[in-house]
């Protein structure tokens, strides 16, 4: 049996973290989930730098859920820099915002984003998205090859 995708949480609202987390949790699903509270944050855990050097303790995640709109380094930014390193650009990202502005989505497309969610108000709506999402992206979906 293959284990459960591991997936990084780039978000910086800690409403919306522990949000995501508990839908997790609800749809008893058993992904491991590390979470960035900022985007400097998530490129030091994909690049393994600083804190997160040791790739056996912070191994690459099989999926990203990524928030746009973060002080600092935005979720764009984020995106453009996975999405240009080659050991980076295979993994899924998932953006999952608040943004409708139909800029934002065009921008996240453009720069390879392979999904762009918005987050809806309510908890059940959350757990709906979270359902969705594991259905496909880590159920369905082959990932592509990591070499």
């Amino acid at each position: 049996m293959m284990k459960p995708a591991s997936i990084l949480l780039v978000e910086d609202n800690p409403m919306d973290v522990e949000l995501i987390l508990d839908a997790f949790k609800e749809a008893r699903l058993d992904n491991e989930i590390q979470v960035a509270k900022n985007g400097k944050e998530a490129l030091d855990f994909l690049f393994g730098t600083e804190k997160y050097a040791d790739r056996k303790k912070y191994p690459l995640p099989d999926i990203i859920l990524l928030d746009l709109k973060m002080p600092g380094i935005d979720g764009h930014e984020v995106l453009k820099k996975v999405k240009g390193a080659d050991k980076l650009k295979r993994i899924p990202v998932i953006i999952l915002t608040s943004s409708q502005e139909e800029g934002d989505r065009a921008m996240s497309y453009d720069n390879g984003a392979n999904s762009y969610l918005v987050k809806p108000v309510s908890f059940d709506s959350f757990l709906d998205v979270v359902k969705q999402v594991a259905d496909y992206w880590l159920t369905l979906n082959i990932h592509p090859p990591m070499d």
